[in-house]
């Protein structure tokens, strides 16, 4: 038993190390938005009427309190977080729910999707994004094994996501509608659901979705407009064929930082939602391709953490990092592809580089909540290696028949034995220490 003690103390003395290649490139894309911020929101200031900063100290104001947020979250143990997951799931719908309420609610552009914090307002869906990803990886693990052999197990969350995303189609809020679906599919995929299964709710979900995009005039204009954007260029395509004239402009090398016309008034939402199209004029084809790198590196990384995650049978870790990576993956995707006009224009943003509040805040919570992810793993790793190494060490001169100088009156069998049961303890112990369970073992 003091062996035992002894051996927990040792493994808690050991520490884990953040993924490097997360930690680079999330540095990278917040210095990468401060830059574009700064350089895209000049325009739109003196539009506004404001201090040509005003944007850029604004943005920096978000990002630092979303630093804070990040750092207290790469500090937080997973499984405290785990242990609220079906508060998280409440939160959620409170959240969309508060949008409606006269005085909290802040309608912005006929939208109600904002809550009002007086001077400031926070977009809810952000933070549902994250708190959704977090309770269905918490689902996922608990029903590791009905999720694949049951047809209810697969359709409860489906159902909530289809109460979520009813709640945001209220608002309206198509995009990130479509996003949490995709989340929610891309998650239960990975999360092991029979896929013979998953073929029937895709099928009835695609044409419902096809008839709400299609439901709305104003919808339909977008996906007419985004077909032929130049048959009217003052008009219904206005976004999109300024946003391919900044593309255009870029070339392979860019105008240079600062050195972008469109951004000056014509672009509109020029350092939100379309600043990749001035990251494309003054960067040009470079400047795009390594943004798109970063995002790839992002996204490939947290799949790659996720799948260790798992093989180390740390399932909710695993599916957590899977949610954040289809999150940051599939938003930047479609980001990107509206301004390069692949995709009909949506309203969302390109994450840790796009102006606004909300999505700063909750994009340095995501990446901070990932990169908690790899530090465990890594721990756990550090833990089963100092473990073996130990057990070698304890079988070899078991093996050998030879005692050691504290057990020299024993008998070679005995103390063979006798450590063999301590690293058989430990190994157990290490076990429950790196495999934390909080419902249905796996």
């Amino acid at each position: 038993m003091e062996n035992s003690a002894r051996q927990a103390t040792r493994l808690d003395a050991i520490h884990g190390r953040y993924d490097p290649w997360l930690l680079f490139v999330s540095i990278a894309l917040a210095c990468t938005g401060v830059v574009m911020v700064g350089s895209a929101s000049l325009g739109v200031a003196a539009t506004h009427e404001v201090d040509a900063f005003y944007f850029l100290t604004r943005h920096l104001i978000f990002l630092g309190v979303g630093l804070g947020m990040a750092f207290w979250l790469m500090r937080t143990e997973l499984k405290t977080i785990e242990q609220h997951n079906q508060w998280l799931l409440l939160v959620c719908i409170v959240l969309l729910l508060l949008v409606f309420v006269p005085v909290i609610g802040k309608q912005v552009n006929g939208a109600k999707r904002w809550i009002n914090f007086g001077p400031v307002g926070f977009q809810a869906v952000e933070a549902v994004k994250l708190l959704y990803i977090v309770w269905l990886a918490s689902y996922l693990k608990r029903f590791s094994e009905d999720i694949s052999a049951t047809w209810g197990a697969m359709l409860k969350p489906i159902g909530v996501a289809i109460v979520l995303v009813g709640l945001l189609l209220m608002q309206p809020d198509f995009g990130s509608s479509s996003l949490l679906l995709a989340i929610t599919a891309g998650m239960l995929v990975l999360g092991g659901v029979n896929m013979p299964r998953m073929f029937g709710p895709v099928l009835i979900g695609l044409p419902i979705l096809a008839v709400i995009a299609i439901a709305e005039p104003y919808r339909v204009i977008r996906l007419t407009s985004f077909m032929n954007p130049w048959s009217d260029p003052f008009g219904t395509g206005y976004q999109l064929t300024n946003a391919l004239m900044a593309v255009g402009r870029g070339e392979w090398t860019g105008v240079g930082l600062g050195a972008s016309v469109q951004k000056l008034s014509y672009l509109p939402e020029a350092h939100t939602d379309f600043i990749m199209a001035v990251i494309a004029e003054e960067f040009g084809f470079a400047g795009v391709c390594a943004v798109v790198g970063m995002y790839a590196l992002l996204t490939g990384r947290a799949l790659w953490i996720g799948l260790k995650c798992v093989e180390m049978r740390r399932h909710f870790s695993g599916y957590v990092a899977f949610g954040i990576a289809l999150w940051m993956g599939l938003q930047s995707f479609v980001s990107i592809g509206v301004n390069l006009g692949l995709l009909p224009t949506k309203g969302l943003t390109l994450p840790m580089i796009s102006s606004g509040g909300s999505s700063v805040l909750m994009s340095c919570a995501a990446l901070a909540v990932l990169l908690r992810v790899s530090y465990e793993l890594d721990r756990a790793q550090r833990q089963v290696a100092r473990l073996r190494g130990e057990a070698a060490q304890t079988a070899a001169p078991a093996a050998s028949g030879a005692p050691s100088t504290a057990t020299a009156t024993a008998t070679p069998a005995a103390v063979g034995a006798t450590r063999s049961s301590d690293a058989a303890r430990g190994t157990s112990r290490l076990r429950e220490r790196v495999e934390p369970s909080f419902g249905r073992p796996a």
